[in-house]
């Protein structure tokens, strides 16, 4: 064996000594796991048994659940409960701004230019505009307009108005001379909320629904004005009586009204339970605090003869409003919540054939009242008689069940309550118009509590109406306050039967 096969030889033998040592090294190595995969797969045969077990329990207690509620998994679960709000689906981020294409929504330009201010750039030595940071010279020089809206300070304004009295022995009283801005004499002789002041508290509390120390803190930071939360409670009740005549004159305007829509809430006033009656047109409203919800409310509110000329009356199921003879609407929207409230405490309705049926029926009615004006004249009326054939027969229906049994005695009782609105264009289906109303009302009552007197309970509704009335006929409501108490401070009529302007304006 020459040299050179004896070195590969000793290399062989090195790697072959290497893979001997290797291997016993792996061997110690497993005899040493192999407890380990031992105890392994004892636990894995203990899980799978437990898990076995679980699934069979699982299976047991959904076949619980299901007898229970009547129902099997396929069908749909229950609602949550009334007073948790359920989540809302998450929907794609849409982009912010208007489509592409679309002019963008800027501010308008101002209609008049109250102060115009020449801004100029700074000069150098020789007299030439030049540039602020680095003091070159400009070129190529450019004039422009650039137009900013701002807001003066305000502040408080005390006036003295000189005035002038004497006895009248005819009207047997003392007669004095009074601004035009001026308020009736009271507390004298201490000072008075001017006109300004007055009508901006009246909008802060009943139309912002602002607490009464945020009042005087705005007037405090604002203008400078001091007023406490009591002066401004006792300016409310003196508004309240200025603005009587018009309540009343809003009373009668509803009353002459072709469609009225009514509806009540809770209102608590010194802490004890009442309510708080709303009648709404489309251009009027009306609120009313009473402890009483019976029918004489209602009956002195719309007058006894209401109806009776073909005005209609759109309201809730509530009894009361069915003592009236003139046609009614019945809200579609309330007997669809009934449904559905029906349907959440009793699960295993969701397929009942009367909830299915009056479900479909009454989307039909709401659709078929917005295709009245693309439809033929003929095949309207055609669908009208077809809806109310289907009322008429879901109502005469016995379902042996009392929930849908109670509907449908609803749905008997009230049969030519509730398609009014397919026969008269002007009548909504819905109560919504009344429910809007309250809804600023609602709001004011979670904010304040309702009211801590009867006579203050009486001066909000007053002010409510006529706030809420001037919105609707798209009149600005401070510069509305403002005219209505100078026109009553001076004696002179004002109507609220179609616009809030004075009658010697029109």
């Amino acid at each position: 064996m020459d040299g050179r096969e004896l070195k590969q030889y000793q290399r062989w033998k090195e790697q072959a000594q290497s893979l001997r040592g290797e291997n016993q090294h792996l061997r110690l190595e497993l005899n040493a796991c192999r407890p380990e995969f031992f105890r392994a797969d004892q636990k894995i045969d203990r899980l799978e048994h437990r898990l076995e077990k679980v699934l069979a329990e699982n299976k047991m207690l959904k076949q619980k659940l299901a007898d229970l509620s009547g129902s099997d998994q396929s069908k749909p679960k229950a609602s949550l409960p009334a007073f948790v709000k359920a989540n809302i689906p998450s929907r794609p981020a849409r982009r912010p701004g208007r489509k592409k294409g679309h002019p963008p929504a800027l501010r308008p330009m101002p209609e008049v230019i109250d102060v115009h201010e020449t801004v100029a750039l700074p000069v150098d030595r020789l007299g030439k505009l030049s540039c602020p940071e680095c003091r070159a010279q400009l070129s190529d020089l450019e004039t422009h307009k650039r137009y900013v809206e701002e807001l003066i300070p305000s502040k408080v304004v005390a006036t003295c108005y000189h005035t002038t009295s004497g006895w009248c022995p005819c009207c047997r009283k003392r007669i004095e001379s009074r601004g035009e801005n001026q308020p009736p004499a009271a507390d004298l002789p201490h000072a008075q909320l001017g006109l300004n002041a007055l009508a901006t508290a009246m909008v802060m509390r009943v139309c912002y629904r602002l607490p009464l120390r945020q009042i005087t803190r705005l007037f405090e930071q604002l203008p400078g004005l001091k007023i406490s939360p009591g002066a401004i409670v006792k300016q409310i009740k003196r508004v309240g009586k200025w603005l009587e005549k018009q309540y009343h004159r809003l009373k009668w305007a509803i009353r002459a009204a072709g469609v009225v829509h009514a509806d009540e809430t809770g209102w608590r006033t010194n802490g004890r339970n009442g309510y708080l009656w709303t009648l709404t047109t489309a251009d009027h409203t009306l609120f009313h605090v009473d402890r009483s919800r019976a029918a004489k409310v209602i009956v002195d509110l719309l007058g006894e003869t209401f109806g009776q000329d073909g005005q209609t009356l759109v309201s809730d199921f509530y009894s009361v409003y069915d003592q009236f003879d003139g046609p009614q609407q019945k809200c579609l929207t309330h007997l669809l919540r009934e449904l559905r409230d029906s349907i959440a405490q009793r699960p295993e309705l969701t397929g009942h054939g009367f909830f299915v049926r009056c479900k479909r029926l009454i989307q039909d009615m709401l659709r078929l009242k917005k295709r009245r004006g693309k439809l033929k004249a003929a095949d309207y009326w055609r669908h009208v008689q077809r809806v109310e054939e289907r009322l008429k027969e879901l109502a005469e229906l016995r379902w042996n069940d009392p929930d849908a049994d109670r509907l449908a005695k609803r749905l008997s009782k009230y049969q030519s309550k509730l398609t009014t609105f397919l026969h008269k264009k002007e009548v909504d289906g819905t109560n919504n118009a009344a429910e809007r109303a309250l809804r600023p009302a609602v709001v004011m009552r979670k904010i304040t509590g309702g009211s801590r007197s009867a006579e203050g309970a009486r001066a909000w509704a007053i002010l409510a109406s006529v706030m809420r009335t001037a919105e609707q006929q798209g009149k600005d409501v401070l510069a509305s306050i403002k005219t209505l108490l100078k026109a009553e401070w001076s004696g002179k009529e004002t109507a609220l039967l179609t616009e809030l302007l004075p009658l010697d304006s029109t």
